[in-house]
């Protein structure tokens, strides 16, 4: 399969500027291994004016069939009934999206030191794809790219020149032709479009899928009048993840419609919205305070329940002492956030070994959660409705049973010290309550009494004389002689 990137230039701005923004020189033919045969990057032509650059994929049909495994979910598309006779050697497919990523990685972000102007400015592109399947014809390659900025012209291929009774293909020679798109863009839209159009995958789609769409698709996606369809097609029609997807583009819409970031207005991740003027926020102090009370506690392998985006999970990496930090979440898109936030496909094999991130609801007993030294359930339990809290507390103080459980949960008697906070409004829209001292006091101790445990209560934050504290921590240690003696530590 193959695709040809060209650009025009003068004297002050050469066209061979386009070798630079794609971090391949004109003078060089260069090949890269991918996971399913080899791409080469050449140059048909460099000088001042004119400049194209190519890319060859070379498909290893036998290397295509045994990771796909011919067949089903995953499977090389069209393969199931043709292993080794079929089309993805020469039609543009997702296989040449993922070449394009790979090779073209820096180019693909708009990274180029060497000419940073010119990879921010829009060029005067034409890209052509000589054999492109498209289901759903002509007509919806223009609605693809056409919104974009691109001049489409999309001629079908013949099924046989020698037949032309035999009507078209479902391949069309494709030639775009932009000067108000930059080259990452244009990457980015290629990237996209092209497993769209040919509305087929060459591996399994999973989670993450998601966010690969919504980078590759920032800043045009989102306002996209075909949104829907490239989303579910992209997504290889698997309804939940295109409903997360959409959800995340609307939220995309709304805050550019509103001039603000999208984490303002999606709050859903978030454990706390509260904010302080003085230099260390308090989301900052009660992780601190959590992390000083699990090093006096001597615990070594720790869940943290209810782990949200990883912050907590992050900070306790940073310390030797925490052998094993598992990190629990109801939602995988906060899990699939902590993941990113740690970089967990880059980091070292010993420091993975330490971490681990599970989906799974507090609601339900675990059998994953229980030998643990200690568990943290920060900014948790006010995030359920009260009917639900007896089964929270079956789970984690009756089943899993760690030596020491630190809960976390907002003071509502300080409520009245956020200016920003209107009268009888909780901190965050989710939060199904917010406790006194009092009550907080009240249930710590109940569930104490059922479970075996002595409970110490630490404030968190600016300790208010009339109001207390804006974050209640309650400190439950087992008791039995490892509880009296990490309690006396």
């Amino acid at each position: 399969m193959f695709v040809t990137i060209s650009t025009t230039g003068t004297a002050g701005n050469p066209a061979t500027d386009l070798g630079y923004l794609l971090h391949k020189h004109p003078g060089k033919a260069q090949a890269f291994s991918t996971s399913h045969g080899t791409a080469h990057v050449f140059y048909p032509e460099a000088d001042a004016e004119r400049c194209t650059a190519a890319l060859l994929l070379e498909i290893d049909p036998v290397a295509l069939v045994r990771r796909g495994k011919g067949k089903g979910r995953g499977g090389a598309p069209d393969a199931a009934l043709a292993q080794y006779v079929n089309d993805r050697p020469y039609a543009a497919s997702s296989l040449l999206a993922v070449a394009l990523s790979s090779v073209f990685s820096s180019a693909l972000r708009g990274v180029c030191h060497a000419r940073p102007e010119r990879a921010a400015a829009p060029l005067p592109l034409r890209i052509e794809v000589p054999a492109l399947p498209a289901r759903g014809g002509p007509e919806l390659v223009r609605r693809l790219f056409a919104p974009l900025g691109w001049t489409v012209t999309a001629d079908p291929v013949p099924l046989d020149t020698a037949f032309p009774e035999w009507g078209d293909s479902r391949y069309v020679r494709l030639l775009l032709e932009s000067e108000r798109l930059t080259l990452a863009e244009a990457l980015r839209h290629l990237y996209v479009l092209l497993p769209v159009l040919d509305d087929a995958k060459h591996y399994w789609v999973s989670a993450d899928e998601v966010d690969k769409l919504l980078r590759a698709g920032e800043g045009w996606l989102a306002e996209h009048p075909e949104q829907k369809l490239i989303t579910s097609r992209y997504l290889s029609r698997r309804w939940s993840l295109t409903r997360q997807a959409m959800e995340r583009l609307e939220l995309v819409r709304l805050a550019e419609a509103d001039d603000s970031e999208v984490e303002d207005i999606d709050n859903a991740v978030e454990a706390e919205t509260e904010t302080e003027e003085k230099p260390t926020p308090l989301a900052v102090r009660r992780r601190d305070a959590i992390v000083e009370a699990l090093q006096a506690s001597g615990a070594a392998r720790v869940l943290d329940l209810g782990c949200g985006q990883g912050q907590l999970v992050q900070a306790l990496l940073k310390d030797p002492r925490f052998t094993e930090i598992v990190g629990v979440d109801v939602s995988m898109r906060a899990l699939t956030i902590a993941s990113r936030r740690l970089k967990l496909d880059r980091m070292g094999e010993r420091q993975a070994a330490r971490v681990k991130l599970l989906q799974g609801s507090l609601a339900y007993t675990d059998r994953r959660l229980t030998g643990y030294d200690a568990a943290v359930l920060s900014e948790v339990i006010e995030h359920l409705d009260l009917p639900r809290l007896p089964a929270l507390e079956y789970a984690v103080f009756g089943a899993a049973r760690p030596r020491t459980v630190l809960v976390t949960t907002p003071n509502v008697e300080y409520n009245v010290r956020w200016e920003s906070l209107p009268a009888g409004h909780v901190r965050h829209g989710d939060h199904r309550f917010e406790w006194t001292r009092e009550e907080f006091r009240a249930w710590a101790h109940a569930v104490a009494g059922r479970h075996g445990y002595d409970v110490e209560f630490v404030p968190v934050g600016p300790d208010d004389p009339e109001v207390g504290p804006p974050t209640q921590m309650a400190v439950f240690v087992q008791r039995n002689e490892t509880g009296k003696e990490a309690k006396a530590a």
